[in-house]
């Protein structure tokens, strides 16, 4: 029976405090950027990350180039197919070029070898 005598008019429904009683908990203000400590973001240590990581990509993406090409001579199924799965690890180490040369002649190879040689 208290709830009902209550008036709404009173009472602020989002606070459980009366209006107009105002005191430093009514300020909820977000201070976590003020209070936190300043974040320092070092680039050099990005592009560091990035060389070796193009790094670590060239190296496969010459292996992958190399079994491409010897695809067209030798194997080709086999080692086109090789080829073209190292193309996308080195792709995705960062060595776009070399990875994107390597799954295209690894392929050209295949079809050639697959649909092309058996009939000479």
């Amino acid at each position: 029976m208290a709830d009902q005598d209550r008036t709404n008019e009173e009472y602020d429904l989002r606070y459980s405090e009366r209006i107009g009683e105002a005191d430093a908990a009514d300020y909820s203000e977000e201070t976590a950027a003020e209070i936190a400590a300043p974040g320092v973001y070092n680039r050099s240590l990005d592009r560091d990350e990035e060389k070796e990581t193009a790094a670590a990509g060239r190296g496969v993406g010459y292996a992958a180039l190399a079994l491409s090409i010897l695809s067209l001579f030798v194997l080709p199924v086999l080692f086109g197919a090789t080829g073209i799965v190292l193309g996308f690890i080195a792709r995705r180490r960062g060595s776009e070029s070399l990875g994107g040369w390597a799954i295209a002649i690894g392929a050209i190879s295949i079809i050639v070898g697959m649909f092309i040689l058996p009939f000479f």
